[in-house]
């Protein structure tokens, strides 16, 4: 799995989603490289709508690829504050730019330590990277 990009950046967890902090309160997720892979090429994503909330180890979002459907899971407690309408017209974005344009939601909390604390509890690079060569 050496070829498999994971930033040291990202937070992690163990179902493949990665999670950036993009404010106090607020974080930006996607599935991680090694999970597009395994997935193949991807045709269709279903979001959640703004400020629906989510639950860590719901599913809140849908990826379908021309080899199966999978739920993405909440990674952290919180609601959606924002989606990635790209998505629409381009699926394949989670497929060739994971970390960038093919990010899936902005999740938002109520207060910062909060968001501190549910992301100390996620893999970090070195973490998740046990997972998938697990």
């Amino acid at each position: 799995m050496t070829d498999t990009n994971v930033p040291a950046e990202l937070s992690y967890t163990p179902e493949h989603e990665w999670v950036r902090k993009v404010g106090p309160t607020t974080v930006r997720v996607g599935i991680t490289d090694y999970a597009q892979g395994q997935l193949g090429d991807v045709v269709f994503v279903q979001l959640p709508e703004i400020d629906s909330e989510v639950e860590v180890g719901e599913s809140f979002a849908e990826v379908e690829s021309t080899k199966s459907v999978s739920d993405i899971f909440g990674p952290l407690n919180g609601s959606i504050s924002k989606v990635n309408d790209e998505l629409d017209s381009s699926p394949d974005l989670v497929n060739s730019e994971p970390y960038d344009s093919g990010w899936l939601v902005e999740i938002s909390l109520d207060d910062a330590s909060a968001l501190d604390a549910q992301l100390g509890d996620m893999l970090d690079a070195d973490g998740y990277r046990a997972v998938i060569e697990g």
